[in-house]
């Protein structure tokens, strides 16, 4: 069951029908109990109004032993009995003037809601039936008709209001009563007011959140239907932008202390640093007590239009450190002459509720009980104009002026409706409506098409779908000299205006709590900077988030950037993370220190053995140069040379050509080079071969001497001695045969990998993060393999045969020599892969020249240098007796020697016994 139902129920309920068999009687159940003004005597129209004059009902014991009576009401509030003095006021000025309604006079019935629903249906009911004892859809009597209802209040009581007057399309015109949902025509027909719709009122909260850059906010509504609808379309507003709620608190109708300390707590334990209240001033009271109790200070207040001015919150003790700078939405503010001339002279005598009043603001009464018990008497002739309270503070004009604005509406739509000229009307065959009797739903015709400029403001009002234009003040609670608060104009909404020009503040007129200048900053999370993105906690607001830098090669570039944009691959991130810049082009350049040094290592090892080939040039014919064949000296000094100049034109920016000359010089230098050390190897294991199978053949020599000497008369074979042919077996061609042949080999691979599958230069943006590393790419990892696998054929040949050869002694050993240089070349070689495979860039580059080079100078100076230390310091050691192998036995002694023309190509070998 709805309100409207619920309240109908109970009003039937408070009559009791019986009925006999001639005739039918009602009993009263209940009286109401309201309060208010009443003039309905020699007036022609009647005008309805309802405000809050007290804020609640008194506190009844549920006792059912005793008849039930209607709730008297407490809590006397100077601001609202101020409105209803108001609407005394525009009638008053109204029924004197003779412009408007010249031949009608206006009455008034006023009840005061107490700011519940109950009283302020109690009030609907008897002011529709004409009578204390409301009997649901009967007026009794003949008097004025009645207008239009101007009220009731707060929100929740204008919608239980208007939805008894809507069954009777009764007029009702509020001053107050902002709530979105009486902006429904279906639900609420006969509603119009003066006041802005709060769907305006919510948006422009919710801009100014957004103006001020604030996106960690805390709620506090009103339980009713202005809180719960204006917090709830605030919240939607700002929320679709990005703000996120704090905490979220309602405001119980009815005292609750622990409900205020959890409110309060909530306050104090957030991190938000400013706090949206919408909720009326009588709502908000009790929690101030709470916010003083716990010393909250440093928030930033948002006031809905319901306390903004309220001289009860703003002029409470010791409230400024808690609501300064408070900024709130004002509804328009006028000045009303002759307003305060009317309220200092109301009299005590006149009513029970200036009586009342009387008796708070003086600490008096008129009472004679009250007397006899010590209160003091009020004489009726204190001075009120010396009063300094809300009634008589007239400098902040806006509820009340929404009264005389409500007053004169209806006031202007029966001057309309007695206008009427017959024949012209707007009802059924141009007929009007009579002034001295008309239907509400007559005048609601009036009211809807109503324009009308307000006395002395000027101020056109029109009602849109029973609204106004959305036109709010923006103030600033700032203190004066004094310690009191002022309200600080800054800026305006016009829900009318563009977009870009509805919300206007003024940023530098702003004082803040503590009168501080600086706007504060109301966030979960501070803002994540470019370079970062924001990174969600889990089970938290959206607004509450992690600032994670982008990885390297991500940026952005925007402030609270949801993710982190790749760079593109010749593209890296700077430090920042917030920018794309073109990764740094690297290569081992020939200007560079690095390069320079290697180019003159390089230098160096070339012209080295090109310098130890001059020298075997000049001592060509010496028995040295002729024992260790000089053509193939000079191949192993020319690819020696090649691999040397090779490893230069690994430097520089790779290009085509340079990519396929240094592969392939430097496998193909490696190759004559290898090769011809395998053919000198080669000679020399044949050579120890001979030596072994000559010491052989001169033990078994000598032992069958032996043994003819003991056995003259027994016959002994002598073994054979080793021939020439024996001894040695490979002719010089033959080992250079091999040199070419092994050469020919590398170097028929070589052509056929450039034909098939070159190197050529690549940009390898994957090597290093920051970097472009301009480099050679090998074409094809099965040819290189197989090129660099052949030199490593060679060498380990080399070696086999140098090795097995090592032991051959003569004066000068080129065994050794080959042995040496060959492991050199592998522990150069073996070293390289791990270092090569361990950096990146140009070091590669380097360590791969490095190995070249060491490799290179290892065969250079092993091979080499013990030659030309004897052709040049010892020369003596340079003859032909010097190159004789020579192997010793415990019995006997043999000499080889073996000479080598190059000139005719014939060797002379000679195998001597010695006893």
């Amino acid at each position: 069951m709805d309100l409207t139902g619920f309240l109908l129920v109970f009003c039937v309920s408070s009559l009791l029908y019986t009925s006999s068999d001639a005739e039918a009687s009602c009993k009263l159940k209940a009286k109401f109990n309201l309060r208010g003004y009443k003039e309905v005597l020699k007036t022609t129209v009647v005008v309805g109004g309802m405000f809050p004059v007290h804020q609640r009902l008194v506190s009844t014991d549920a006792n059912t032993t005793i008849p039930p009576e209607s709730s008297d009401c407490e809590g006397f509030n100077f601001r609202t009995f101020r409105w209803a003095q108001t609407m005394l006021f525009a009638l008053n000025e109204i029924n004197n003037r003779t412009d408007l309604l010249p031949r009608t006079e206006l009455g008034y019935v006023i009840y005061d809601s107490c700011f519940t629903i109950s009283k302020a249906v109690e009030g609907t009911l008897t002011f529709l039936t004409g009578q204390d004892e409301a009997v649901p859809n009967y007026r009794c009597g003949d008097g004025p008709p009645l207008s239009a209802l101007v009220g009731a209040g707060g929100s929740d009581l204008s919608i239980a209001t208007a939805r008894i007057l809507g069954l009777y399309y009764f007029p009702q015109m509020s001053y107050c009563s902002s709530c979105s949902v009486l902006e429904s025509r279906f639900q609420y027909p006969t509603f119009l007011r003066t006041i802005p719709n709060d769907e305006n009122q919510s948006v422009a909260m919710a801009k100014l959140v957004l103006h001020f850059g604030w996106t960690w906010v805390g709620t506090i509504a009103a339980e009713d239907d202005y809180g719960k609808y204006g917090i709830k379309r605030f919240k939607e507003v700002v929320e679709e932008a990005g703000v996120c709620i704090s905490f979220s608190e309602t405001l119980p109708k009815v005292s609750n202390p622990e409900a205020m300390q959890r409110i309060a707590q909530a306050v104090l334990d957030s991190t938000a640093k400013i706090i949206v209240v919408f909720s009326s001033d009588v709502d908000l009271s009790p929690l101030l007590e709470e916010l003083l109790l716990h010393n909250i200070t440093n928030r930033t207040w948002i006031a809905s239009e319901a306390w903004v001015t309220s001289a009860a919150i703003s002029r409470h003790p010791d409230i400024l450190p808690v609501l300064g700078g408070t900024i709130g939405f004002a509804v328009k503010r006028a000045e009303i002459p002759g307003l305060k001339e009317h309220l200092l002279a109301v009299n005590p005598y006149n009513d029970t509720l200036t009586e009342e009043f009387w008796g708070i603001v003086f600490n008096c009464t008129m009472n004679y009980t009250q007397v006899l018990r010590g209160m003091k008497r009020c004489t009726g002739e204190e001075m009120i104009d010396r009063l300094n309270n809300t009634y008589s503070d007239v400098s902040q004009l806006r509820i009340t002026y929404n009264v005389y604005k409500a007053v004169y509406a209806v006031a202007y739509a029966l001057h309309n409706l007695e206008e009427c000229v017959v024949g012209s009307g707007p009802f059924e065959n141009g007929t009007c409506a009579d002034i001295n009797k008309f239907e509400p739903w007559q005048l609601m015709y009036y009211l809807k098409n109503l324009r009308f400029t307000v006395p002395h403001t000027r101020e056109e009002i029109f009602f849109n779908n029973g609204d106004v234009e959305g036109f709010y003040e923006i103030l600033n609670w700032q203190s004066d000299s004094d310690g009191e608060i002022t309200y600080t104009h800054i800026g305006y909404y016009n829900s009318s205006a563009p977009a870009a020009d509805m919300l206007t503040i003024s940023n530098d007129s702003i004082i803040w709590n503590n009168d501080v200048l600086e706007t504060p900053r109301s966030v979960c999370s501070e803002r994540c900077q470019p370079g970062t993105r924001m990174g969600i906690r889990q089970g938290e607001p959206v607004c509450c988030f992690d600032c994670i830098p982008c990885a390297d090669g991500e940026i952005s570039n925007t402030t609270d950037a949801r993710g982190c944009i790749q760079c593109d691959g010749d593209n890296w991130s700077n430090a920042n993370h917030d920018e794309c810049v073109p990764k740094t082009i690297e290569f081992l350049d020939f200007s560079e220190p690095l390069g320079i040094t290697l180019i003159a290592i390089a230098a160096f090892g070339a012209l080295a053995a090109i310098v130890v080939a001059i020298i075997f040039l000049m001592h060509l014919n010496t028995p040295l140069v002729k024992a260790n064949d000089p053509l193939l000296s000079f191949t192993l000094l020319l690819g020696l040379v090649i691999t040397f100049l090779s490893s230069i034109v690994f430097l520089g920016e790779p290009r085509m050509w340079s990519c396929m000359t240094s592969q392939v010089a430097l496998a193909v230098g490696f190759a004559l080079t290898l090769s011809s050390l395998m053919g000198k190897s080669a000679l020399l294991m044949l050579r120890a071969r001979a030596v072994k199978a000559v010491k052989s053949a001169t033990r078994a020599a000598k032992a069958a001497a032996a043994a003819a000497e003991q056995s003259p008369d027994t016959a002994v074979i002598a073994p054979a001695i080793p021939q020439k042919n024996d001894v040695d077996p490979i002719h010089p061609r033959h080992q250079r045969a091999i040199m070419i042949v092994c050469t020919l080999i590398q170097a028929v691979a070589c052509t056929v990998w450039l034909i098939l599958m070159p190197p050529h230069p690549v940009k390898n943006t994957a090597a290093q993060n920051i970097k472009i590393i301009l480099e050679c790419d090998t074409g094809n990892i099965i040819f290189i393999c197989s090129i660099f696998a052949y030199d490593i054929l060679l060498a380990l040949l080399a070696f086999a045969f140098a090795f097995v050869a090592r032991k051959l002694e003569d004066h000068f050993n080129e065994g050794k020599s080959v042995t040496f240089g060959m492991l050199v070349f592998f522990i150069v070689w073996i070293s390289f892969v791990p270092a090569y495979l361990s950096t990146r860039g140009k070091f590669m580059v380097a360590v791969q020249i490095f190995a070249i080079l060491a490799s290179s100078f290892g065969l250079l100076a092993c091979v080499f240098i013990p030659k030309c230390y004897v052709l040049l310091v010892k020369p003596e050691r340079n003859k032909e007796e010097m190159m004789i192998p020579r192997v010793k036995s415990r019995d006997a002694g043999v000499s080889l020697a073996t000479t080598s023309s190059s000139a005719n190509g014939t060797t002379v070998s000679t195998v001597s016994l010695d006893d």
